[in-house]
């Protein structure tokens, strides 16, 4: 869960003043915003894919902390990384690995159950 919450905010990178979602030819999908000297239509949505990139990665790699630290509330915490580790697929969801692993993630949490203290 937590590989899958990295590489979901790894879709994010650094450049020119501001984050960007990279596409899967190492240049940059934002730049096309800059067509003809303005910030057009494609620069929105690039920009809305990016924040729920964002807002997914970190969620679950929140998600998997929480199972971490209290294991006894795996199932809610289980069904917030398989949620959204679905709505990261929106957002090309950690190059799409990275999705998949939280889905599984968060099925594993959603079916293991604590050992009982002795």
């Amino acid at each position: 869960m937590l590989l899958g919450g990295s590489m979901a905010l790894m879709m994010l990178t650094y450049n020119d003043g501001g984050f960007e979602m990279m596409d899967g030819f190492g240049g940059m999908m934002g730049d096309y915003g800059h067509m003809m000297g303005g910030l057009g239509f494609p620069y929105g949505i690039v920009s809305g894919l990016m924040l729920v990139s964002l807002v997914s990665g970190v969620l679950v790699i929140v998600g998997a902390a929480m199972i971490s630290i209290h294991p006894s509330q795996s199932s809610m915490w289980g069904i917030v990384v398989l949620v959204f580790s679905i709505i990261s697929f929106v957002g090309m969801g950690g190059f799409v690995i990275g999705a998949v692993l939280g889905i599984v993630g968060g099925v594993l949490a959603l079916t293991w159950r604590p050992k009982p203290k002795v």
